[in-house]
């Protein structure tokens, strides 16, 4: 029929889960269409009626998401090279009690919650700041969904190396002043990278030797290929903000759960 597509995609487009947590509650028998039990896989017309039971709100509710300030010298995926994955810092003595305007810093470490814990977009093994890990389908889709918008915003320290990071000329102090300004308006808009147009992205002197970019997409190592582009070397790179929540005081190597009020 026209404009069916695979109940697992309706749900995730519906926003109830992930398509991966939409398979497993359809195999549980959680899920009806039309009032009829769901079968894996089966198309579903535009104007069908999704239901999912209690069951799977209640698995639902007791999925995490977790803040973490990774450290360098962490991968945010799966361990590589001799690196550790940075979901291997989440435990019990890590875990930062420091903030009490979050509410959800009062629940305790519980080892199921590093289950399914899957990282919400990269964070270089050369950079520091806030990682997103989440169990919740929803999260994960809000942040590094085909159609995400959400703003991530980094504070990258840079050299200006107009020959090369290990070429003569490099500027390593008040490189705000010599940085020609054109250069800055080709990383606002107007770069490419992998054969493919970047979207604008505000980028601005935070002091002579850092800047802050604030971008709405997360191609690897995006940051630093962007400065490499205009002859900047990057020195240093940390995410402070994804959306509305905030690295604020959490310390490098520490993590807190997302709090019950907070949302991206």
């Amino acid at each position: 029929m026209r404009g069916e597509v695979r109940l697992n995609k309706r749900m995730a487009d519906l926003g109830l889960c992930s398509r991966r947590e939409a398979d497993e509650w359809i195999a549980r028998g959680w899920v009806l269409v039309n009032g009829e039990p769901a079968v894996m896989g089966m198309p579903v017309a535009p104007g069908a009626k999704v239901e999912v039971l209690p069951q799977a709100r209640h698995q639902q509710a007791g999925q995490v998401t977790i803040l973490l300030h990774k450290p360098m010298g962490y991968v945010s995926g799966q361990p590589e090279d001799g690196h550790e994955a940075a979901a291997t810092l989440i435990g019990a003595p890590s875990q930062w009690r420091g903030d009490a305007r979050h509410p959800a810093d009062g629940r305790r470490f519980a080892p199921e919650h590093t289950r399914g814990l899957a990282p919400c977009g990269r964070l270089d093994i050369d950079s520091v700041g806030l990682l997103v890990l989440t169990q919740d389908g929803r999260i994960a889709r809000q942040l590094i969904g085909e159609n995400s918008g959400i703003e991530k915003e980094y504070l990258v320290r840079v050299q200006y190396a107009p020959n090369g990071p290990h070429g003569a000329g490099v500027v390593t102090q008040d490189v705000q002043a010599v940085f020609p300004a054109d250069k800055l308006a080709l990383l606002r808009h107007g770069l490419s990278l992998d054969d493919q147009p970047l979207k604008p992205a505000q980028v601005d002197w935070m002091n002579p030797e850092q800047l802050r970019f604030i971008l709405k997409e997360g191609k690897k190592r995006q940051i630093r290929r962007m400065c490499e582009q205009v002859g900047l070397h990057v020195v240093g790179l940390k995410r402070i903000r994804i959306g509305n929540v905030v690295l604020g005081n959490l310390p490098v190597g520490q993590w807190r759960y997302l709090g019950a009020g907070e949302g991206f």
